[in-house]
């Protein structure tokens, strides 16, 4: 698998690190980083690089995205192109509009992320409530700031900034 990668046009940068499933699809010019893992159902658009140490199953990876490093997809991820799923993300079943991001240290599970969000550092939605999961829906160009827990179900619309400002004590915000 890995040499009929190669073959195809796929650089991976440390070949024997790098795992497949059965079924993994990956288009041209993708670059693969070591110690990336695919399990089942993976598709990868052309253009696209995943880093180093970065965990794979059940995910479409759009055009020109980035995906990791240490970044884990689980089943039911859509990345439109060029989205930025940086280092220690974890997504689940959620969809990323074009050019969307969330860069680091977030869990983003059953959510709809729309074109051009940037979700900052530590962003959580929250979609189980001990008895149900519900989807949380991110409109297009809205920037949810650093440290944000969603609790879904939830809608964030369009163009919405939503950050949390936190001071020491004595200090002026």
């Amino acid at each position: 698998a890995r040499q009929a990668a190669m073959e195809a046009g796929v650089t991976l940068l440390d070949p024997g690190t790098v795992y497949f499933s059965h079924d993994t699809q990956i288009a041209p010019d993708v670059v693969i980083e070591p110690g990336v893992y695919f399990g089942p159902g993976v598709n990868i658009a052309k253009g696209a690089r995943i880093k180093a140490f970065s965990h794979i199953e059940g995910a479409d990876i759009g055009e020109g995205a980035n995906v990791g490093p240490f970044a884990r997809l689980r089943p039911g991820v859509k990345l439109g192109a060029g989205v930025k799923i940086g280092n220690f993300v974890e997504v689940k079943n959620a969809v990323f509009g074009p050019k969307a991001q969330a860069s680091h240290l977030s869990y983003i599970g059953d959510a709809d992320v729309g074109a051009r969000a940037n979700l900052g550092a530590g962003t959580i939605t929250c979609n189980y409530d001990g008895f149900s999961k519900y989807r949380t829906r991110i409109g297009d160009d809205a920037f949810i700031g650093s440290d944000t827990a969603l609790v879904a179900p939830v809608t964030i619309g369009a163009r919405s900034r939503i950050t949390v400002v936190e001071t020491l004590a004595g200090q002026q915000p």
